[in-house]
């Protein structure tokens, strides 16, 4: 039985370039937008759209399909945003100092008040100290004094006369006190005097005395009132004169923002505030103006400053990368200062996080850090849902103290925020937190491929352009543009697309540019793309020497010509982080009289896993299905990857192990100048399988190691003819008949093509024609059988 290998051809697609009428990217237009991601880009088109609750984006993809570079490209050049923008300040909260108030103010117009309430409060200090250090500001006071000097001397005069017709005298102690004292003439009693008065003279001047005392304390009382109403007339004096310069330099600061109630009203407090607070612009004492300054205390000039949180571009909306996603990064803190060894906070002080910064705009942050971070991912949930972001200190929430801090106004927050991750961590948001979808309603989902066709070609052709233009390297020639649509195409895995990962196309962009540098190049060229390329595999590669060196050495062992029993070649890959390659392995299968079981090795010691496991289930299967229709099969076969010291895994080698099996089984010998990938259904059919290019290149590179023969080659199922993106030396191999690869639709070909027989076809009277393979594995089994009986 003849079967035809693959002609060249088949095994590479070329680019032509059919679309592209330039001679190189310099000439080509730069793409506007990331090729083949129209699914994704309508997502974030429909997210930004809208602007009720919930609509936020999970983009979800691999690193390094050029996610982030999208969703920014989309943003500034192509997001038409509806909605006004604005700036958030803090500032004092006069009724309570520890919720401080915020102000919202369109775009552009926080700075300027910051600077205005600076120009005013400079002006105040100029024109308030001034005001009451004039000639008619302390006439006026002096009339106020005099005024309740002269009641308080008048009233004090009275009761001394009426004290000193009855003898007595009024006078004060060297302490500031009032009393009364006996007179003896004109002159004041003694103690030795006063007792030799008689009795009767002496209770009359203590009953007079007393009498007077009594009138003194109601005199004192009227001039304690006399003084409250002389403070309250001097306050009001003091008001006036303040209000009349105060009024006069916030007109026209109040006339400014006459458009912003909010600020209005804010300054409007804040000038009833300085009027009662006036010792804070009159303190002359440069000590005590800086503590005040400092200190955290009702009266301080701080309290009159504007933080100005968020500063806005007027009419750009915000588009903020977080790349640290941490608590305080996100949400904002506020900061302690010290001075003079006391530790204070106030509203000044308070910093804002990157969510307020995206106020009105986008947020973008990577959802794996995100979820990395304690409390974040709840703090953001939280903001989502009220829609406002709180700014709590996380100390106290963690913590669970009672520490006096700050409680600002929240800010309402209209924001999106794009999560960037991968698949696994979308699913188990989905499946773990109940309000993940109710928050990130529009999945992003991005391709990790793109179909393969003159079109795509010619987008691709401007995507190279475009990163040409963006990166300012040397420009591609038409060689080096379709040596990297290969290069793509071999990347997917697939003839018929192209990858999307656009990091991998920018990188190899990047190394053929110098590259061409060293050469001294003006253009890039498919040479130097291949350079590139060679290079970054000579980076890499040293566990793929490392296993060659195995087969040169002859510590792996394996056989690239003649044929042996039971023994049979089969293919694998080996994958690092950043690079794979494949490998031969040899399948042993041996009999032994048994009840029809398959055992495999790998799975008994625990190296073989499920998939694997399910292979040889389905082989054993297809097994009895052919030589096990009316009597069991006498035998129990065990099979094994040699020299396999690691798990084995995945059901590629389902094929091989077959034919090792059936080999096994009948006697016949197997080609070892050939190796097998592939897996099997049931039915025997062949199923594609993963790596297929590495694979075929693994083996070549063995058998030029081994020593290359004409007749070596490689089986491969039918459907993964569409992945072949060879190298060049094994197509240049094939075309001179040096090395074959052959596809397959179904088991029985591998066998026949391993073997030199048919494989057989199992008849109606569940017999097979001699000469087959099958035939003689079931004549071996009747042998048995009737040995057995007998």
């Amino acid at each position: 039985m003849t079967h035809s290998p693959l002609t060249s051809d088949k095994l590479y697609r070329t680019s032509e370039l059919n679309r592209l009428n330039v001679s190189s990217t310099k000439h080509l237009e730069p793409l506007d937008e990331i090729v083949g991601q129209d699914r994704a880009r309508q997502a974030v088109e429909f997210a930004m759209s809208i602007q009720e609750k919930g609509y936020n984006i999970y983009a979800v993809g691999q690193n390094g399909l050029g996610k982030r570079t999208m969703v920014m490209r989309y943003l500034s050049r192509h997001w038409d945003y509806s909605h006004p923008i604005y700036d958030w300040c803090y500032v004092v909260n006069f009724d309570d100092s520890r919720m401080p108030t915020v102000l919202q103010l369109p775009a552009g117009r926080g700075l300027k008040l910051k600077k205005d309430i600076e120009k005013l409060m400079g002006r105040l200090s100029n024109s308030l100290p001034m005001a009451f250090d004039n000639e008619m500001y302390y006439s006026r006071a002096d009339v106020l004094k005099n005024g309740l000097t002269e009641q308080q001397e008048g009233a004090l005069q009275e009761l001394s006369d009426a004290a000193k017709a009855q003898h007595v005298s009024l006078s004060i102690t060297g302490s500031g006190d009032y009393q009364f004292i006996a007179l003896n003439g004109e002159e004041a009693h003694t103690e030795e005097t006063f007792d030799e008065l008689p009795e009767e003279e002496q209770a009359l001047f203590d009953q007079v005395i007393k009498d007077l005392e009594v009138q003194l304390r109601g005199l004192v009382r009227k001039l304690t009132d006399w003084e409250e109403q002389y403070a309250e007339k001097q306050l009001k004096l003091d008001e006036e004169v303040a209000t009349e310069v105060v009024s006069h330099l916030f007109k026209k600061i109040v006339d400014t923002y006459q458009d912003l109630p909010q600020v209005k009203k804010y300054l409007k407090a804040m000038q009833s505030d300085i009027i009662e607070n006036l010792d804070i612009f009159l303190q002359e004492s440069e000590e005590q103006a800086a503590l005040a300054y400092a200190a955290l205390d009702k009266k301080l000039p701080r309290r009159y400053q504007v933080n100005v949180l968020v500063a806005q571009d007027e009419d750009v909306p915000p588009v903020i990368v977080e790349d640290s996603p941490t608590y305080h990064n996100i949400f904002g803190y506020v900061e302690n200062a010290t001075y003079k060894g006391t530790v204070f906070t106030d509203f000044s002080l308070i910093r804002p996080g990157s969510i307020h910064r995206a106020n009105g705009g986008v947020l973008l942050i990577d959802a794996v850090k995100v979820l990395e971070r304690p409390y974040v991912w709840d703090g953001l949930k939280r903001a989502l849902s009220s829609r406002k972001v709180s700014l709590s200190s996380l100390e106290r929430e963690v913590t669970l103290s009672g520490t006096i801090s700050l409680e600002p106004q929240p800010i309402p927050l209209n924001v999106k925020i794009i999560l960037f991750g991968d698949y696994k961590t979308y699913t188990l948001l989905q499946h773990y937190d109940p309000e993940f979808s109710e928050l990130f309603r529009v999945t992003a989902d991005f391709e990790d491929d793109m179909p393969r066709n003159d079109d795509s070609e010619l987008k691709y052709a401007k995507f190279i352009s475009s990163i040409c233009h963006d990166n300012s390297l040397l420009h591609c020639d038409q060689g080096a543009i379709g040596r990297i649509i290969e290069h793509s195409s071999r990347q997917s895995g697939d003839q018929d697309k192209l990858s999307l990962h656009s990091s991998d196309i920018a990188n190899l962009l990047r190394e053929s540019n110098y590259q061409a540098r060293s050469g001294k190049s003006n253009l890039v060229r498919a040479s130097h793309v291949e350079k590139a390329l060679a290079s970054r595999d000579l980076r890499v590669s040293r566990l793929r020497d490392y296993v060659m060196e195995g087969f040169t050495t002859g510590t792996t062992l394996i056989d690239t010509q003649g044929t042996k029993v039971g023994q049979i070649n089969a293919l694998s890959v080996l994958t690092t982080n950043d690079f794979s390659f494949g490998a031969p392995n040899r399948i042993t299968a041996t009999t032994s009289f048994g009840d029809g079981e398959v055992l495999d090795i790998e799975r008994s010691v625990k190296l073989g896993g499920n998939i694997h496991s399910k292979g040889v289930m389905i082989l054993t299967a297809y097994l009895a299905s052919l030589l096990g229709k009316t009597a069991k099969i006498p035998l129990t076969t065990h099979i094994t990857f040699e020299q396999s010291y690691g798990g084995v895994d995945g059901d590629s080698a389902s094929m091989a192990e077959f034919c090792a099996v059936i080999s096994a089984i009948s006697g016949v010998p197997l080609r070892q100048d050939m190796a097998i990938t592939g897996s099997m259904n049931q039915f025997g059919q062949s199923q594609p399988i993963g790596g297929v290019n590495e694979k075929i290149e693994g083996f070549f590179d063995v058998c030029t190691i081994k020593g290359p023969k004409s007749k070596q080659g490689v089986i491969i199922p039918r459907s993964n003819v569409h992945n072949l993106m060879l190298r060049k030396d094994v197509i240049h191999a094939v075309e001179k008949g040096k090395f074959h690869i052959y596809a397959i639709d179904h088991v029985s070909e591998a066998i026949a093509l391993f073997t030199g027989l048919p494989a057989g076809e199992l008849s109606a009277k569940g017999t097979f024609k001699k000469g087959t393979v099958l035939h003689e594995a079931f004549m071996q089994l009747e042998a048995l059988r009737k040995k057995n009986k007998d």
